[in-house]
């Protein structure tokens, strides 16, 4: 069977005369935890709404598992098996963090958010949350309101949600962003575990150095082009990705 999971060929984004992704092709493998680096500004964020549906490709083709999916919206998207979770956190601050799960499962069975509340919460479903939080570390904050969760615990609510999709490939966007350097270690064995379970993860890291610990290959960016491919010792050593990070300069502060 072909390993490969998630391919994009050639694909662009422009938005007027802004070319975001120009001309990007790389291969993700079922199975790994594949880092998307670049400097800000490098479309990254882009190529996140092209591969789960929020954009459609202005010109190119994206293949998941054999299918092209360039042009599906989102819901398509995660029904095919692609979870995501944002830079930016938005639980429902007034739910609490079982009932966000609940309701993340919810979508799953009935496919809208604005099916009734009470069709999911049943104490089968309530039973699943739970496996889920207990699997993201958070079950003893179950019955506590989300919006008074510290951040690490929010990111964690964060993952349990995309979870509750039981995606084939999840998509993390600044998932360590803001993190404590003891949270960051918590949730990169959190998200090596997520990949031993079997589900390949896509991720976008700022902290170059908690990319290429956690990541088995990366992809670089730059100005919307394809910049470096290859393992976190290849990329780290290439004088293009030094120099996009930071000017001329000595690879070890690339780390």
């Amino acid at each position: 069977m072909d390993d490969a999971l998630l391919r994009l060929e050639s694909v662009s984004k422009h938005f007027g005369g802004l070319k975001a992704v120009d001309s990007v092709s790389f291969t993700m493998k079922r199975g790994e935890i594949l880092g998307l680096l670049g400097p800000n500004g490098a479309g990254k964020t882009t190529c996140f709404n092209l591969v789960s549906g929020v954009y459609t490709p202005t010109s190119g083709r994206i293949f998941f598992e054999g299918r092209s999916t360039g042009g599906l919206p989102p819901h398509r998207m995660s029904a095919l098996g692609v979870g995501r979770t944002f830079q930016v956190v938005k639980p429902f601050s007034s739910l609490s963090v079982l009932a966000n799960v609940t309701v993340a499962l919810g979508l799953r069975r009935y496919g809208g958010l604005f099916s009734s509340f009470a069709r999911f919460d049943t104490p089968e479903v309530r039973s699943e949350a739970m496996r889920l939080l207990e699997e993201v570390g958070i079950a003893d904050l179950a019955h506590v309101k989300s919006g008074k969760l510290p951040l690490g615990n929010q990111r964690r609510l964060e993952l349990a949600r995309a979870l509750a999709l039981r995606p084939r490939l999840l998509l993390l966007d600044e998932t360590f962003s803001g993190l404590r350097h003891e949270e960051t270690e918590m949730l990169s064995k959190l998200v090596r575990e997520v990949r031993d379970g079997g589900i390949s993860v896509l991720l976008i890291e700022h902290n170059m150095k908690v990319a290429m610990g956690l990541s088995d290959r990366l992809v670089v960016l730059d100005h919307g082009r394809l910049l470096a491919e290859g393992s976190p010792r290849t990329v780290r050593a290439d004088p293009r990705v030094i120099e996009a990070y930071l000017g001329k300069g000595d690879a070890s502060d690339a780390s």
